[in-house]
Formats: C-alpha cells, sequence, structure tokens
C-alpha cells in the first residue's frame, strides 16, 4: 500500500493499535510502559508500533524500548480533510432529498411552497 491515507486508515483498522494511538494523546511513553496493560508481549506491541510508524502516525527517537514513542498528530489532518469532503458532499445530497420530499409532501397535501403563497 502507498497511498499514506490506505495506510493510516489499515494501520487503525486493529483496535489494539487504535487504543495504543488513543494512550498516546496523553503525551510520549515507552514501548514498555505502553505494553504494560496488555496481556499479549513486548514484542506484540512492537509489531503493532511498527505499523504504527509505517503508516505515519507515530515516531520513536531512538529503537529500543525504552525510547518514547511519540503521536504524529498531523497525520489526522489528512485523514480529517478525506472525511470532511465526503461529509459535505453527504449533506449535500440529503439537502437535495430534503427538498424533493418536502415538494412532493407539498403536492400531496394540495399546498403550495412558501414563496409562492406569498406572491
Amino acid at each position: 500500500m502507498s497511498d499514506p491515507l490506505s495506510q493510516v486508515f489499515a494501520a487503525l483498522a486493529d483496535p489494539t493499535r487504535r487504543d495504543l494511538v488513543a494512550r498516546l494523546t496523553d503525551g510520549d511513553i515507552s514501548v514498555g510502559q505502553l505494553a504494560a496493560p496488555y496481556d499479549v508481549s513486548l514484542q506484540a506491541i512492537s509489531k503493532h508500533l511498527k505499523v504504527l510508524e509505517q503508516a505515519g502516525l507515530v515516531s520513536r527517537t531512538a529503537p529500543g524500548h525504552r525510547s518514547p514513542v511519540h503521536l504524529e498528530a498531523e497525520v489526522f489532518d489528512l485523514m480529517t480533510k478525506w472525511i470532511e469532503r465526503y461529509r459535505q458532499r453527504a449533506e449535500a445530497r440529503y439537502r437535495r432529498l430534503d427538498a424533493v420530499l418536502a415538494e412532493m409532501d407539498n403536492e400531496n397535501t394540495g399546498h403550495r411552497p412558501a414563496e409562492e403563497e406569498t406572491a
């Protein structure tokens, strides 16, 4: 997957990785501290972190379990822009549908739209 947005969404598809990201919103933390609450090996957490690193979601200053893991929050801007674009398109479609349904309702009940009644 070379598309950065696809890598980010794929990385966040796993609930453990989403939880790791959520925990990193409180600040940088070592791999060992990140792994503590999970019932998995340190190696498993390191593999999750590698996926998050490859997606650009986290970074480490140096390899190793004591090196702090840092959340790269600006990556969320990419996701937010993508989501917002499609949210706006969906809202526009819903507004058009609301207008069509209101017009159909007016035709079925014999009411004219407000601007026609005052004209």
